[in-house]
């Protein structure tokens, strides 16, 4: 059994897949393990009445897998995912010294990263919104074709989102109220008005910039 099948069969792990529209978010890194991204792509799939693809794991299960071993051949919502979208956005969570204030853009679709970027910046003004390539880490580039991200027909985006706009920060610590931070809310209303607002090209300009990571988030 592959390691993701493994990850499925986990006691717990709450595998989602809701179809509605060809615009589609995903969150496999769910849970405890890249803390709120789940709720974020839950939210703003079913705001925007995007598709849904999430994987969530159990409190105490911690079980990171590199985004090129999720693979559809070894779950078929995932697979009945990919093939129902056309374009898809993936949230996913990382911490790193001087980019704590910083949403990294990647993704093989470089027109829908411009235009959620675009949105993005309306709505989360003090953050430092990249969708430059060359100013995101690379192996946070999300640019591998085996990346889920990178399998439908326009493939799609990948967002890094930093613990601060997750409202997981020391910053938020004092937050005693159940609900999400007003940072998290309006990065979610940035998406839904990315995914509300995003037309689709039906195709997307080659990335030039050599493809060399092994994995991505």
């Amino acid at each position: 059994m592959s390691e993701f099948a493994k990850i499925l069969a986990t006691p717990g792990v709450e595998e989602i897949c809701e179809l509605r529209g060809r615009l589609g978010f995903m969150a496999y890194h769910g849970g405890n393990l890249e803390w709120l991204t789940d709720v974020i792509a839950t939210h703003a799939a079913r705001r925007s009445r995007a598709s849904l693809y999430a994987v969530i794991q159990p409190p105490g299960m911690r079980d990171h897998l590199p985004s090129t071993r999720v693979r559809p051949e070894e779950s078929p919502a995932l697979a009945e995912f990919v093939e129902h979208v056309d374009v898809v956005v993936t949230i996913h969570g990382f911490g790193r010294r001087g980019l704590f204030s910083s949403l990294l853009l990647g993704g093989q679709n470089r027109s829908f990263a411009e235009h959620i970027g675009d949105a993005l910046r309306r709505h989360l003004p003090s953050y430092d919104i990249r969708t430059d390539l060359n100013a995101i880490p690379q192996r946070l580039r999300g640019l591998h074709d085996r990346n889920p991200v990178n399998l439908p027909r326009e493939r799609g985006v990948q967002i890094e989102l930093p613990p601060r706009v997750r409202g997981t920060s020391p910053m938020w610590w004092d937050w005693e109220r159940d609900d999400l931070t007003p940072h998290t809310e309006w990065l979610i209303d940035g998406l839904v008005d990315a995914a509300n607002t995003w037309a689709g090209s039906g195709a997307t300009a080659p990335v030039t910039l050599p493809v060399t990571e092994a994995s991505s988030s």
